[in-house]
């Protein structure tokens, strides 16, 4: 054998060693990789929208965090001024029942002060009458004295 033919036969084989690679292991291992880039292109482009959708996300969030923090203060505030009118209101019924309470008070102090002279007028009629009677030792007829005693009430 010669070195020639050797070599000329192993070119040979190798050009058909090249050619079925080429033509068969070459396009799987081809497509596999291009999937693969392809997979991994898609993987990227999905983590850039999902970064992008979260950042979106964190804005609309922080937003409706403030709009719920001014809505809390608004109620709350609201509450609070509620909250002191109602106070102001019961204190304004209760000064008004409390000076309807003090006028019934008087008014009624005033009945019993009438009610405490009519009887002490009363009394000092029969006191007088009976220290007439025992003064001048005589019967007194309360019927026929009544203008008497009615004007004795009176001056008393």
């Amino acid at each position: 054998m010669n070195i020639n033919s050797t070599l000329f036969f192993q070119a040979i084989v190798f050009l058909i060693l090249v050619w079925f690679t080429m033509k068969f292991v070459w396009p799987p291992i081809a497509k596999a990789l291009d999937e693969r880039a392809q997979k991994i292109a898609d993987g990227l482009a999905a983590a850039d929208k999902a970064k992008t959708d979260l950042a979106e996300a964190n804005k609309r969030v922080e937003h409706e965090l403030v709009q719920s923090r001014n809505e809390t203060a608004s109620l709350l505030a609201n509450a609070e001024r509620r909250a002191q009118a109602i106070v102001d209101e019961a204190k304004a019924r209760a000064a008004a029942e409390g000076e309807k309470i003090i006028a019934a008070a008087r008014s009624d102090a005033e009945q019993q002060l009438v009610q405490a002279r009519e009887s002490l007028r009363d009394q000092v009629a029969v006191l007088a009458v009976k220290g007439a009677e025992q003064i001048l030792r005589k019967e007194v007829n309360a019927g026929v004295h009544s203008d008497l005693l009615n004007r004795l009430k009176t001056e008393l």
